[in-house]
């Protein structure tokens, strides 16, 4: 078992390159379904963004840099300020506006309820791992 000197040297040894949670063991499989896992769900995001910019014109490098600094800055915004997402959300989006018709669309395909069931669905799979 791990004492109070060998979790404070991880803590030090991570916290150089990233914020460091504590959990306890009975959620690391939910920890893995979204904080393992959720890189590779953002990457896809990214690149469907940047295809969604290329397909509405923009040249690919423009596209893949615009997206890529999007979810940069948005997840900066979660993080500094504490908001909620949803209030960040409603912060940018005007009514009858571009972005909101951009969300309407993502409600159409599911993609928080997709999001949501990648998340679970990785966790339930580190469990039969187990």
């Amino acid at each position: 078992m791990a004492t109070q000197d060998d979790e404070n040297r991880v803590r030090k040894l991570f916290s150089a390159i990233g914020k460091v949670w504590t959990a306890e063991e009975k959620y690391f499989d939910a920890v893995t379904g979204l904080s393992g896992s959720g890189p590779a769900y953002i990457f896809l995001a990214i690149e469907a963004m940047a295809d969604g910019g290329v397909a509405a014109g923009l040249p690919r490098d423009l596209a893949l840099g615009l997206a890529s600094q999007t979810v940069l800055g948005a997840a900066t915004m979660v993080s500094q300020t504490g908001k909620h997402p949803g209030q960040l959300k409603d912060q940018v989006t005007s009514p009858a506006g571009t972005t909101i018709a951009g969300i309407q669309e993502l409600e159409k395909g599911a993609f928080r309820g997709t999001l949501i069931s990648a998340v679970v669905a990785a966790a339930k799979r580190c469990r039969e791992l187990s």
